[in-house]
């Protein structure tokens, strides 16, 4: 085998690390942590209540698996649209949207896998502070709807 040729690398995060978007996330695949060349993925890990803050990632793709819970996720230029991500729901988010996270349930964790064709990606999140706060009330009103009707 050539030393020029990459090895297969397994990585086992036993904890979680704050994301530039404010939320727990166990890091996985990167440059950094795999020699990765165009791509990487991650597990976000909401705490119950948990939210990210408002931001966009500058020229990367990126797809979301919903695992656990149900997150909220508000996205357009003052975050104006929503879709809500279940278990076993997909979701693709282009480069350049602004979009904030909010995990649906205040007892209950939610998780969800993530992965960008960006290898170093937390460099290229770009945070968006003037649209913090936006949708914190209707995150809350959605919420309240949903433990209503459960």
């Amino acid at each position: 085998m050539s030393d020029d040729i990459q090895k297969v690398v397994l990585l086992r995060p036993k904890e979680t690390t704050v994301a530039v978007q404010g939320m727990p996330q166990f890091f996985g695949i990167s440059a950094m942590s795999a020699g990765s060349q165009g791509l990487s993925m991650n597990l976000t890990a909401f705490d119950p209540g948990g939210s990210a803050k408002p931001h966009y990632h500058r020229n990367f793709e990126t797809a979301v698996y919903g695992v656990t819970g149900r997150v909220a996720l508000y996205y357009g230029p003052q975050l104006e649209e929503l879709c809500v991500i279940e278990p076993g729901d997909f979701c693709f988010i282009p480069p350049g949207i602004p979009h904030a996270a909010y995990n649906l349930s205040d007892t209950e964790s939610a998780t969800s896998v993530s992965s960008r064709n960006d290898p170093v990606e937390q460099e290229n999140v770009i945070r968006t502070p003037e649209l913090d706060g936006l949708r914190d009330a209707d995150a809350a009103a959605l919420k309240a709807r949903l433990l209503a009707t459960a």
